[in-house]
Order: structure tokens, then C-alpha cells, then sequence
């Protein structure tokens, strides 16, 4: 075959495709469209589990009413018990709570069925966010790089035991002491206390998802040191100003002015603010010590 033949057949620049080769299938080079189909099922996979959870919770709802979601109204309530034997060990006798003076009320006809539904959807959503988490995850992930994704190894676990934390520290203790002080104010002794079913549920609901969402607070530092937005040098600069935050959130969660309350809340936050500096310099640390083996790599 003549040497200009053969360059004319198959350039340099341009060489002839092996005929058996096939397309990559490792979802590396997927198109923008195909990455939102991804996304979707992804999306479709969390939601079927979250309608599963909140079918389950809608079959055994008035179960769950009268065992965990009116639980915190009654004075038999686990934490209540629990306070009470706090006050006779310290003496401190108005940590007992004795009596819950109010009475929960359905003002409009639909409102117990209207709150059966949206009670089911709240618990499937909380029993359902490890997996929906864990679903996006999956989509998050192959986008990382190998370090990035070695750094964030047990992502799913973390973010999920911080908010089932947060979630039970808000049951179990920011809820019950919110309720006792809001049920025994008064005005006058003349008012009575008459909530209506939904502002109950409302108030339990955010201060539960409140206290999840902010035990989410070392995974916020984590995200935000990774990006470079956040040091620990920073946080601890502004340690203070950051307590005085927590003390006015505290505040503003407990309205009670009582000193047990306000502690209970504010020492939990405190403690999650610390563990987010630690984790900030450990970022920082991991940073520095990829600098010091490959010093070109952030200035390519």
C-alpha cells in the first residue's frame, strides 16, 4: 500500500475507531439530561419510602396520638417523671411538674382527620430520612473526587444519627419543657388554656425538626470547611458572639425562665459548636498535609 495511501485512510490526527469498541458504561460521561434522570429516580426512591412510612403511621395513627404524640401534654409523660425525681434530689421542688392545666380542642370538623394526615407524612419523613438521605447521597457522590469522597466516608451515618439525636432531644426534652411552661401560664386565673389540636402539633413538630436540624450543625462546618468558606481560627474568634447566639436561641425555644431549662438546652449546642471546630481544624489538618506532599496541586 502507497505510503499516501495509507496516511489518507487513516491521519494521524484522526485515527480510525476500533469497530468492537463500546461506548463507557460507568455513568462518567452521562449527559446533562441523563444526570437528571438519575436525579429523578433517585428523588422517586426517597419519596416511595417516605409515602410507605407515612401509610404505616396513618393505619396505627391513633395508636401513636395517644402514646407518643399526646404523651408530652400528660403529666405521667417520661420526662415529667423523670424531673420529679430531679427535684427530690436537689430539693429544687419546681422542677416537678404536677399538673398540665390546659385541654386540647378540634375547632374545625375536618381538623383531627386534617391532622391525622399531615402527623403520618411528618413521622414517614423522619423515619424515612436515613434511607432519603442515603439516596442522594448516592447521586452526590460519584461526582467527588477520590479524596474528597474518602474524607466524607459515612456520610449517611453521621448525618442520620445527629438528626435522629436532634430529633429525640427535641421530644424528649426541649418539647416537654416548652409545653409545661406554655400550659401553666396565666394571665389571670380566670382564662383557661384551650389550644387548638393543630397549634399543638405545630408547636411539637418545630421544635422536634428544629432541634434535628440544628444537631446537623458539625456536618455544616464540615461541608463549609471542605469548600474553604469556614476555619477554625474563625470559629474560635468568634466563639463568644456564637454563645451568646445560643443563648438567645435557647431563650427564644424555652421561654421558661427558669435556669434548668435554659441549661438543658444551651449546654447541647454548645457541646455541637465545639465538636464543629474540632471537625473545621481536622479539615484544615487533612488540607495542610496534602499541601505539604504536593505543593503544586493548588496552584494548578
Amino acid at each position: 500500500m502507497p505510503l499516501d495511501q495509507e496516511f489518507n485512510e487513516y491521519p494521524y490526527d484522526d485515527p480510525a475507531p476500533a469497530q468492537d469498541e463500546e461506548p463507557a458504561e460507568d455513568g462518567t460521561e452521562m449527559s446533562f439530561l441523563e444526570h437528571l434522570e438519575e436525579l429523578r429516580w433517585h428523588i422517586i426512591r426517597a419519596a416511595i419510602a417516605i409515602v410507605v412510612f407515612g401509610l404505616t403511621a396513618f393505619i396505627f395513627i391513633k395508636d401513636i396520638y395517644k402514646g407518643v404524640i399526646i404523651a408530652p401534654s400528660r403529666e405521667d409523660f417520661w420526662t415529667y417523671r423523670q424531673m420529679c425525681k430531679l427535684a427530690d434530689w436537689t430539693g429544687y421542688a419546681d422542677l416537678c411538674v404536677k399538673k398540665l392545666d390546659f385541654k386540647l380542642q378540634a375547632l374545625g370538623m375536618a381538623d383531627q382527620f386534617t391532622m391525622s394526615i399531615t402527623s403520618s407524612v411528618i413521622i414517614g419523613i423522619c423515619f424515612a430520612f436515613p434511607y432519603a438521605f442515603w439516596e442522594v447521597w448516592r447521586f452526590i457522590k460519584p461526582g467527588l473526587r477520590p479524596e474528597e469522597s474518602r474524607a466524607a466516608r459515612g456520610a449517611t451515618f453521621y448525618v442520620s444519627m445527629l438528626f435522629l439525636i436532634g430529633l429525640f432531644f427535641g421530644y424528649y426534652i426541649v418539647s416537654p419543657l416548652v409545653i409545661n411552661f406554655l400550659a401553666n401560664y396565666q394571665l389571670d386565673e380566670s382564662i383557661q388554656n384551650q389550644y387548638a389540636i393543630d397549634s399543638y402539633i405545630g408547636t411539637l413538630i418545630t421544635l422536634c425538626m428544629g432541634c434535628a436540624i440544628m444537631f446537623q450543625m458539625p456536618i455544616v462546618a464540615f461541608v463549609l470547611s471542605k469548600v474553604g468558606i469556614l476555619t477554625p481560627s474563625f470559629m474560635r474568634s468568634y466563639r463568644k458572639h456564637a454563645f451568646i447566639v445560643i443563648l438567645v436561641i435557647s431563650g427564644l425555644i424555652t421561654p421558661s425562665p427558669d435556669i434548668f431549662s435554659q441549661l438543658t438546652v444551651t449546654l447541647p449546642l454548645v457541646l455541637l459548636y465545639e465538636v464543629s471546630i474540632w471537625v473545621s481544624g481536622s479539615i484544615e489538618r487533612a488540607r495542610l498535609k496534602e499541601l505539604a506532599r504536593n505543593p503544586v496541586r493548588d496552584n494548578e
